[in-house]
Formats: C-alpha cells, structure tokens, sequence
C-alpha cells in the first residue's frame, strides 16, 4: 500500500538529513498517503505555523510525489516558490520519481498524469464559479486553510470601485443623470455616519433602497429600449420587473453586485476615502458555509493548518466552512522545543476601562526596561487603533528611533508596535521576537461595523455568537500570532485580565499551551531555558 511505502521513504530521507525535523511527519504522511488511495477528505491541524517555512510539508509532498495519479496541490504563491525551489527537488532526488509537476490557474489537458501547483484562490475561484478549469474528482490537498473562510469571503464579495460609476454611465449615457444623481444621494448619506478608526460603515436599509431603485429604474430603461426596438415607435410604457433582474447591458461589476444585493443574508458596507470625498460599495455573505458545503463533495480534499480549533473534531470551525463526513487529525506542539514562557500579571485594570492604558503603559514600559539587556526583538501587539498610534508615539519619545510602528526595518533590538492584521502579514519575514506582549486579547471589536454586522445575523438565528464567532476567531488569531516566539522559546506577556478573570479563561490558555507560567519580571527570563511545563 501507499501509506507503507510513504512511511519507508520518508523515515529513511529524514534520517539521511540527520537534521532535527516535525516529530509528526510519519503520522501524517500515512493519512494524507491514505486520503489519496481511498478518495476519503481530511482536516489536519499540524499545530505549526503555516507561513513560507512550513515545517509539515514533508509531509504531503512525499505522498503526493509516490502516488502515481493526478491531484492538485493549491498553497500560496510564496510557498510555492519555495516548494519548487527547495523542497520538491530535494525530495525528487530521494525518491527518484519522474511525475511531472506543473504550476497554473487551469488543469493542463484530460492527457495529464501529474501534480499541478496552483493558489487557494484560483482553485476556490473556479469551484466557486463554476468555471470548470479543474475537473471533478481530482484530489486535491489544500495548505494553509486558517484562512480558508476569508478567501471564500472574498470571492463572494462583491465590489464597486468610484470609477465603476464611470463605466455604468458609459454603458447606460441615456440614464447618466439619473446614475449620477444616486451617487450623489449615496455619497451624502454614507459621509453622514460618524467617523470612526476602520473608515467602514455597514449601508443601512434605507441607502440600500436607493440602490435597488437605480436597478429598477435600469432595468425599466433597459424594458423601454427593447419595446422601442421592437415596435419601432416610441413608448411611453414602462416596465418594472419584480424582482428586477440585471439588465444585459450591465458592467460585469454591477451585475454580479445586484446578484450578490438579490442573495439571501448579505452584509452590505462601504468604505470611504475622507480626503478624497469617494467612497467604495462591498456586498458579501454573512455565513460562507451554505455555498462552500457544495464544493467539497466534487473532489477528495486534505484541509491542512496550524491551529483551526482548540478540538481535534474542529466542530466549530467545520460549521463555519460547511464540512461535514471527513477524518480530522490535530497535531499539538512539542512541549520540549516549542514552549513559551507566558507573562500573565494579575491586579491590572480591564480593557474597557479608563484606567487601563496607563496601567498598560507602566507594564510595557517595565517589560522594555528589562527585555532590551537583551538583543533581539520586541513586538507590542494592539488591536485598538487609537491606541496603537498613542503608545507608539509615547515610546518612541522614550526610546527613540528603535520604536516603529508596523514597519519591517527595524533594529538589531527594535520595538515593533503593530496591530494583528500587519503582524499576521508580515511576522513570517520579520526575526522572531524573543519578547512578545499582547496588549488585549484579539477579540474582535463590536465597533467594527462588519463585526457588529455578523453579530446581528447571529442574534437573528439564536445562535452564541461569543462561542461560534467572537472566541474562535480570538483564538486562532492568537495562536498564529505567538507561532515565531514557540520557535526561539520566547516570552509572552498577555496583558488582558479577562484571561484571569472570565470563563473563558482556561480556553485561552489551553490554545497558548504548551506554557510556562511566570511571574516575575527579570532579564534572566529572555535567557532562561530551564523551566517547567504548566498543562
């Protein structure tokens, strides 16, 4: 059998390279060897970071190499760089295989026998759409999916840009006054909402409204036109089409919106430019798992991440992605080599209240004096916004220049204050940081109006939008986010009391563990390797 086979090979080439390697490889390698050979679907979290350097990838490309059928591997294109560089070829010697390997958006020709690279987005792009560039059937392994549900929100989102106003005038110039004057209308209600830090605001009911009445009115040009053409007389009837659908000679950007607009559990939201007076129109799916439970029977899929869910079922996040009879496998990390020391002091006041950023300023200012004896660098996570900017201008008139803010040049022993969104993008470049500190827990914020708007769908459904949302969400950001500091056995210090204090607690440091607890504050920390390992 395959899993034999990739057992053998692989066990013999990890211990040829004689170099310290993922303890779970073997395992691994037999349950991808196996969801090739018997077409079953797996979710596998391996419990390490999913970036460039994946240390699992060994593991379902020895399989992928032996199997002598097709399949698709679709990881992004930084990992594929560096699987076609570095991985494949050495693994190709080892094994001696001649499978061809290809990269693409399509699936070369029905004659192909081989391994086809492509991107999650390309490959959800065509499953999504129906535009049948990969066959049915085909297995398919699918590498970094902590981000599956943000792709699959982005292709079915859809958007209007300022200059799409243009081109709709230019497809319909008799009813550019009209188009014209909906976008004034549009622009004066959405300026109207009170600014906050995300420049986002959900499009309430009544500026929906004015939307669908610029479609009806298109679609009743578009009806006068066709009458007109066919009597070859003027008309006066109007048509309205109820419910309207997207005229012909709609712009492909306004007609896949209104097809979004017509769909069932919308979120509608526009994101504006102040300095510039324009604004950007979005309409996405509140839940992706209705469309995305349709796509997965078409092939036998291997789902990998890092860390999905804190069960080894992944029931929560199955529910989010729409999965449903497939093997799920969960990896945890090694507690010898990748432990972090966790900072958790008790007594400071909590996020929500106005003596917090100052307690917050004296702890990181306490955790700098003493983390910069040592070199390497520091990391301030902060989700808040207005906060972010205000500790980062206070510590950078304490410590100067090796203070930055979301930036990527940074010093020998720089100071890196960022929010989560820069850190998840850029923490895979960046060196490790021997000291990270977590300002708050990365709970998303109900002021964001996209948050406020899932929320609400769940309330509408009676479901605990804390438990299905809210928390999960926290928890996979939190655990991506300390991934580099496992790596070098660093420091965490989470500065959020609610860890202490709420029921959810223990959840949070289950997804943090393994750990040790510390503490104290002592430059001996950044060096220390010798201490013991809390469950």
């Amino acid at each position: 059998m395959i899993e034999v086979e990739v057992h053998q090979q692989l066990r013999a080439f990890l211990r040829e390279q004689g170099e310290p390697y993922w303890p779970h490889h073997l395992t691994m390698g037999r349950l991808v060897a196996r969801a090739l050979r018997l077409g079953r679907s797996a979710l596998i979290q391996a419990g390490a970071p999913s970036g460039s350097h994946g240390r699992y990838r060994l593991s379902y490309l020895v399989p992928l190499l032996i199997w002598p059928g097709s399949a698709v591997l679709a990881v992004p294109e930084e990992v594929q760089q560096r699987l076609l560089m570095v991985e494949i070829p050495r693994l190709r010697q080892w094994i001696q295989t001649h499978k061809p390997i290809l990269t693409g958006d399509r699936w070369p020709g029905l004659e192909f026998q081989g391994l086809l690279l492509t991107t999650p987005e390309e490959w959800l792009s065509d499953r999504l759409t129906d535009q049948s560039r990969f066959p049915q059937g085909i297995p398919t392994i699918v590498d970094g999916v902590d981000d599956l549900e943000a792709w699959a929100q982005s292709q079915l989102t859809a958007r209007l840009e300022p200059s799409h106003w243009n081109d709709l005038m230019l497809a319909r110039p008799e009813q550019a006054e009209a188009i014209r004057d909906v976008r004034v209308q549009l622009t004066r209600a959405i300026f109207q909402h009170p600014a906050n830090p995300y420049e986002c605001y959900l499009v309430e009911s009544e500026e929906q409204e004015i939307l669908h009445d610029l479609f009806r009115q298109l679609n009743a040009g578009q009806a006068s036109v066709q009458e007109t053409e066919a009597s070859g007389e003027p008309s006066s009837l109007v048509t309205e089409l109820n419910p309207p659908l997207p005229s012909p000679t709609l712009p492909d950007a306004w007609s896949y919106f209104w097809q979004r607009l017509q769909s069932p559990d919308q979120l509608v939201w526009a994101t504006i430019s102040r300095q510039h007076g324009q604004f950007s129109l979005h309409c996405g799916p509140v839940d992706v798992a209705p469309v995305l439970e349709k796509i997965w029977p078409q092939q036998p899929v291997v789902l990998i991440g890092g860390a999905l869910d804190l069960e080894a079922e992944a029931t929560i996040y199955r529910q989010r992605l729409g999965l449903k009879d497939l093997t799920c496998l969960k990896f945890a990390p090694d507690r010898q080599s990748e432990l972090v020391q966790l900072y958790l002091p008790d007594g400071l006041p909590m996020p929500n209240t106005p003596q917090f950023q100052t307690a917050l300023l004296q702890e990181v200012r306490a955790l700098l004096n003493i983390s910069l004896t040592a070199p390497g660098l520091t990391v301030l996570l902060v989700g808040d916004v207005p906060l972010k900017a205000q500790i980062g201008s206070v510590l950078a008139g304490e410590f100067g220049s090796r203070v930055q803010v979301e930036k990527t040049c940074l010093d020998d022993n720089g100071i890196l204050v960022t929010g989560w969104e820069f850190w998840r993008q850029y923490q895979h470049v960046l060196p490790a940081p021997h000291l990270l500190a977590i300002a708050t827990l990365p709970i998303p914020s109900l002021e964001h109006p996209l948050v406020a708007g899932r929320v609400a769908y769940y309330k509408r459904l009676r479901q605990d939008w804390f438990r299905l949302y809210l928390l999960p969400t926290a928890l996979s950001e939190l655990q991506r986010a300390i991934a580099p500091v496992r790596e070098c056995q660093g420091v965490v210090a989470l500065l959020d009391n609610r860890v202490l204090h709420r029921s959810y607690g223990h959840q949070v440091l289950a997804a943090l563990s393994p750990l040790a607890r510390i503490n104290y504050l002592d430059p001996g920390l950044f060096n220390q390797s010798d201490y013991s390992v809390l469950d």
